[in-house]
């Protein structure tokens, strides 16, 4: 019906009403793809970085090739001369002498394969780093201690190769560890589905199915702790319902007849029938694994400037080694040449620097998600956390889009009793305006009175019988109509409203004004939480809606916003961006609806509230799976974490080879210290860990709403 329609627009307000036409799907629900690779995986670096030559492998290879490496590394090690000069002790048996090269030979062709098999990739692809700086290292020592077992060199080094071995597949076990970590949490999300639903037969009764057989249009029964199979709508019945999973909100939601549930989300107390509307590809479960998927895959400028410090640090680690080489060989020292060289292609590796902005990458990511909140872009992420001005939409993000009863005036004083009378008209009205007068009046005294005879005045409002009197409710035009005028006991209260630009609507009782009703948007209670955090990181807190100037104004107010933009065509929003970063601001955009898209997309960070449409969330570089704005906060607050353990990773990354590489060579020889081989991987594989761990503390941070109160 039209009629609140207009005579709201007579009010005096030019309130922005409830966009009834604007469509809200579920939260990024079909329309991204389904794409977690293999826990073991590195996302988005291999091809640069030299990660990518063992993408796929699984941390239980490692472990395996680390623990048969290292059985068989032990009796190389206890029968090497050089150990036995140093502990003081004597083995002699036949064949000992045998015992280094056979053995240490299986270390390397089983245990040191994958190095040598990435080796032949990156060589082969001529994008040299990791495992070819690892492959020559190991290539070198072998083929040097082979030939001095067979008495045509004369230095060996096969306790230090299987050794080298052995640290190196430790040291990769670790990082696929924590890769796995990072993407399983992510992964976790697809085993919450369950396996089995019960779906209503055309006869009323259930029958189990598996999840792969349910169908877009079946009902699905929920029963109380059950998870919801696939994502749809509650067509009977009411359950508080644990969305954590996919919000990161931990307090249970109430969702009843005509809402909207997500797959793996849990009836908690109630039974509740589902329609099922979306299912595998297409469910907001599925649209997440493929946001965090596209987010891993994307490269930030952080990622690029790591990749090319990787692949420079080959050719100094090569150059290095020929220096070093041609040192020792011109002091009369070759096997020091060789042990040294070898040392420095060790302790060079990248591995480190390659590991420095994927771990982070996948930890940030894969928490977020849990978190509800989606990277789509990482460039996106990382540029968050320069944002200085963030210009929230109104209706729908900073509002929750729909009017709420927010005074009402009986000339007789009974506000209850006008109330339920006005709702007794509006009981059969599907309108917004009416259902709020209706959910008003039984929040305040239960079922309104029965009313007959309804009614609609086109443009004026509606009528009906209640008992025997006629009662209308309608707008100024009504009055008009009726050559009425307001009554002086109500003018002060109708001047508040009208500043406020609420929505004012007049009950009348056989042609006399008994009262009036005050409608208006309702401010989220979280969006004063998000402006006072947001405040306190120094951000600016903008707003921009098509709402009259005195409506913005009262919202603005209420909040403790900044700057507003008021009376602002659709078309316009982006114009009022384009004019924030002319003015030298770095601008967020946070909106739901379709005319948001532009401002999104010319936004240097543009946040689509998950509840909104497709196009919102596509020109958008986050998503946000709730309309809650305090998940900006956490937004920015995840932008600085990531971005300063990246920062500290790569400082770590690079100064250790800086400093490492001197002491490789043999630069202290002089003064009595040399760095053995065994230590270099040692020292090498640890400056991984170290890299490793410092990304674990992302996992500290607390991206909860309500963790944006102590912001």
């Amino acid at each position: 019906m039209d009629r609140h329609t207009n005579t709201h627009d007579h009010t005096g307000s030019a309130s922005e009403a409830p966009d009834s036409a604007r469509t809200r799907p579920p939260a990024h629900g079909g329309d991204h793809q389904l794409g977690h690779s293999g826990h073991g995986e590195h996302s988005g670096h291999g091809e640069h970085s030299g990660h990518g030559e063992h993408s796929g492998h699984d941390p239980a290879m490692f472990r395996d090739r680390f623990w048969v490496s290292l059985v068989l590394a032990v009796p190389v090690v206890v029968t090497s001369p050089m150990i036995m000069e140093w502990f003081g002790y004597t083995l002699r048996f036949p064949g000992i002498t045998w015992i280094a090269p056979v053995l240490g030979t299986v270390v390397v062709l089983y245990g040191g394969w994958p190095f040598l098999a990435g080796a032949v990739t990156e060589a082969r692809t001529r994008q040299p780093g990791m495992m070819l700086l690892i492959g020559m290292a190991i290539s070198v020592a072998f083929v040097a201690s082979m030939t001095a077992s067979l008495g045509l060199f004369a230095v060996e080094v096969w306790w230090e190769l299987s050794l080298l071995t052995v640290v190196m597949l430790l040291g990769h076990w670790m990082e696929m560890r924590a890769i796995g970590q990072a993407q399983g949490a992510l992964q976790a999300l697809s085993e919450l589905l369950p396996d089995e639903a019960e779906r209503l037969t055309p006869e009323g009764d259930t029958e189990r199915v598996t999840a792969g057989e349910l169908r877009v249009g079946d009902t699905v029964l929920v029963r109380p702790g059950g998870r919801v199979p696939a994502d749809g709508t509650i067509v009977h019945g009411g359950a508080d319902v644990d969305e954590s999973m996919i919000t990161g909100e931990a307090t249970p939601v109430a969702r009843g007849e005509g809402d909207r549930v997500i797959a793996a989300s849990v009836a908690t107390d109630n039974p509740v029938r589902v329609r099922v509307e979306a299912i595998g590809e297409d469910t907001a479960l599925a649209g997440i694994q493929r946001l965090v998927a596209q987010a891993q895959e994307s490269r930030s400028r952080s990622q690029v400037l790591a990749d090319r410090a990787a692949a420079l640090l080959f050719y100094i680690a090569v150059a290095a080694a020929a220096l070093t080489v041609a040192a020792w060989a011109l002091l009369g020292q070759p096997a020091a040449a060789l042990t040294r060289a070898v040392t420095v292609l060790i302790i060079a590796c990248p591995h480190a620097l390659g590991l420095a902005i994927p771990l982070v990458t996948s930890i940030s990511t894969a928490k977020s998600a849990r978190n509800g909140i989606l990277v789509k872009d990482r460039l996106s992420l990382e540029r968050t956390r320069l944002v200085d001005t963030v210009l929230f939409d109104k209706t729908g993000t900073l509002t929750k889009g729909e009017h709420a009863v927010t005074g009402v005036a009986a000339t007789d004083g009974d506000n209850d009793a006008l109330l339920a009378l006005a709702a007794a008209v509006e009981s059969e009205s599907e309108h917004p305006l009416a259902r709020a007068i209706v959910t008003a009046a039984r929040a305040r005294g239960g079922e309104p009175p029965t009313a007959s005879d309804h009614r609609s005045m086109t443009g004026r409002g509606v009528r009906a019988r209640v008992g025997d009197a006629t009662v209308s409710v309608g707008g100024p035009a009504l009055l008009q109509e009726r050559d009425l005028g307001a009554p002086d006991s109500l003018t002060d209260r109708l001047e508040q409203w009208h500043q406020r630009g609420a929505a004012v609507l007049y009950v009348l009782r056989d042609d006399v004004i008994v009262g009036a009703l005050a409608l208006e948007d309702q401010v989220r209670e979280e969006s004063r939480e998000a402006v006072e955090a947001l405040h306190r990181m120094g951000v600016t807190v903008a707003m921009v809606t098509g709402d009259a100037r005195q409506v913005a104004d009262a919202v603005a107010t209420e909040l403790g916003i900044d700057e507003v933009f008021a009376e602002v065509l659709p078309e316009d929003k982006d114009t009022v961006l384009a004019d924030l970063q002319a003015r030298g601001h770095t601008a967020a955009m946070v909106g739901d609806g379709v005319n948001d898209a532009p401002a999104l997309a010319r936004a240097d960070v543009g946040i689509a509230i998950g509840a909104g449409t497709d196009v919102a969330i596509e020109s958008a570089g986050i998503v946000l799976a709730t309309d809650d704005p305090r998940a900006v906060v956490a937004v920015m607050r995840l932008s600085a974490a990531s971005y300063r353990k990246m920062t500290q990773n790569l400082w770590w990354a690079a100064g250790y080879n800086l400093a490492a590489i001197p002491l490789a060579a043999g630069v202290l020889a002089w003064a009595g210290f040399v760095l053995p081989m065994a230590v270099g991987a040692v020292l090498m594989s640890l400056s991984t860990v170290i890299v490793a761990v410092n990304a674990q503390f992302l996992r500290r941070i607390d991206l909860r709403p309500q963790a944006a109160r102590d912001t």
